[in-house]
């Protein structure tokens, strides 16, 4: 198996936040600022702020970790991302560089 990553994103308000998985986090989180899928939620709510994520050896660690936090409330994932990222700055420039295969 392919090492995986879990996000979360929001917009410049934060009133809205997404959960995903994918093996590719540099790749996925252009996807979602480029807004390539133009009628995806994340394009819809404007969603291209990358606030929060997880790395994993398995993309099936980090598919169980998508699941667990998709079920969180919404301030469990406020907590989740306060606690590495008080100021919910941005963090695409620190990952762009992480390469997978």
């Amino acid at each position: 198996m392919k090492p995986g990553f879990i996000y979360i994103i929001t917009n410049k308000y934060q009133t809205v936040v997404y959960t995903g998985v994918t093996a590719n986090l540099p790749q996925r989180v252009l996807n979602h600022k480029e807004k390539r899928n133009p009628n995806s939620f994340s394009a819809r709510y404007n969603l291209d702020i990358l606030v929060y994520y997880e790395q994993y050896q398995w993309i099936g660690d980090a598919i169980a970790r998508e699941k667990q936090i998709k079920a969180g409330s919404r301030e469990t994932k406020n907590e989740l991302i306060r606690s590495v990222n008080p100021n919910w700055i941005d963090l695409f420039d620190e990952i762009k560089d992480i390469m997978t295969e």
